[in-house]
């Protein structure tokens, strides 16, 4: 089972406005063709003892991160949504580790986990890059389209192969340091990382390109493989391997 992260949305449905708590539908057809259970979580208090039943977490892509969470004040171009949604997920990520599930991150979800191990967060993009080619600014949802290079040996390595995607992107945000316990494994020409691990960890990855937005089947494999790894081991052990928190050997 794989818990996805929510997102509210306004939707008119038979004529009636209503708000919906939603996951993005290729993340529920990719993981299921996989041969996972999509689970759809609020992150709401007391969500993170869902868990410990859990196999694996996906935090998808969605508004900007609170920039309290690494110290600075919000840039004029920075959306943020409020803390509830942050702190909401920040306690699945800390809950995700206490269980030792494999966790992928994307898009605002590899900037939070960046955050959560200490990092920080580049505000507006187009002030470091000098250009809008990873969020175009057209009146469509346009993707950027941004060649990857991804460092041999890495898990984004393997799980493409030779042959890295060309990311499909729609972010002003990027990370900046590089928190605790993760490392760059991917950037774009224009130096903008594109994917973060934990090395010391079996499986916690991020990236910063839309996938799901855009179908990504290799990846999502290759989270449902880990996932699946872990399931089998929680079915032999009364308690599944944690990982090391980072955060707390820091302290």
């Amino acid at each position: 089972m794989i818990g996805i992260s929510a997102r509210r949305a306004p939707v008119t449905l038979r004529g009636l406005d209503i708000t919906v708590s939603l996951a993005i539908q290729p993340h529920v057809e990719l993981l299921a063709a996989a041969g996972c259970v999509p689970v759809v979580i609020p992150p709401l208090p007391g969500a993170a003892h869902l868990v410990a039943r859990l196999d694996g977490l996906l935090i998808p892509g969605g508004p900007d991160v609170d920039p309290a969470l690494y110290g600075q004040r919000a840039h004029p171009a920075t959306h943020a949504v409020g803390g509830a949604l942050d702190t909401g997920e920040l306690a699945l990520l800390d809950a995700a580790y206490r269980a030792g599930l494999p966790v992928l991150a994307i898009c605002r979800g590899m900037q939070l986990l960046n955050v959560r191990h200490g990092g920080t967060l580049h505000q507006h993009l187009p002030e470091i890059t000098g250009d809008d080619g990873h969020q175009p600014r057209t009146t469509a949802h346009d993707f950027g389209r941004q060649p990857l290079k991804a460092t041999p040996g890495s898990r984004i390595a393997a799980v493409y192969g030779d042959d890295p995607p060309e990311t499909a992107c729609h972010h002003h945000q990027a990370v900046d340091r590089i928190g605790t316990g993760l490392t760059a494994t991917a950037w774009t020409p224009d130096g903008v990382v594109e994917a973060l691990e934990a090395p010391d960890l079996p499986f916690v990855v991020g990236v910063q390109w839309e996938a799901g937005q855009v179908a990504d089947e290799p990846l999502h494999r290759a989270f449902a493989a880990a996932a699946a790894t872990h399931a089998t081991a929680r079915r032999r052990g009364p308690e599944p391997r944690t990982h090391p928190d980072p955060q707390e050997t820091k302290r």
